[in-house]
């Protein structure tokens, strides 16, 4: 399993630096590492939201995170997080980019899974976004 942390980290900043919080406007901030649940949040209200970023064109199914927090904050009946998904890609000779807003992702767009034993991380469970292109978003970004 490759180490996705610098993409995702590049990813973060690039949210940061070309959105506005969805709900006032004002400037997001990146969240301290391992924050629970959430990698960014407003500077001027209480929004708060998860990251994800993909090296592809827009898609249907996008690695999530660590199943366990997850699982336990959807037990408590609280919602999944808002979510902006970070897409990447080259076409042709130009880098493309989207940077989608979903508001409400249903628990039933995740699927959890184990990592295998032989993973660096045996046997960790994590989840997948799915179902994502059926979902509705806002477009934040393009280029």
């Amino acid at each position: 399993m490759a180490n996705n942390h610098p993409v995702g980290d590049a990813g973060e900043l690039e949210v940061v630096a070309l959105v506005p919080c969805p709900n006032c406007g004002k400037s997001l901030m990146i969240l301290p590492p391992n924050y629970p649940l959430f990698d960014v949040q407003c500077t001027g209200c209480s929004f708060r939201a998860q990251v994800k970023t993909s090296r592809n064109k827009p898609k249907a199914v996008v690695f999530g995170a660590g199943w366990q927090i997850m699982n336990k904050v959807l037990k408590a009946g609280y919602m999944t997080p808002p979510l902006f998904l970070n897409f990447k890609w080259k076409e042709k000779e130009s880098q493309k980019q989207e940077i989608r807003f979903y508001p409400f992702v249903p628990k039933k767009n995740l699927s959890n899974y184990k990592l295998s034993e032989t993973a660096r991380r045996a046997n960790y469970e994590m989840f997948t976004y799915v179902g994502m292109d059926k979902l509705p978003y806002f477009v934040l970004h393009s280029h």
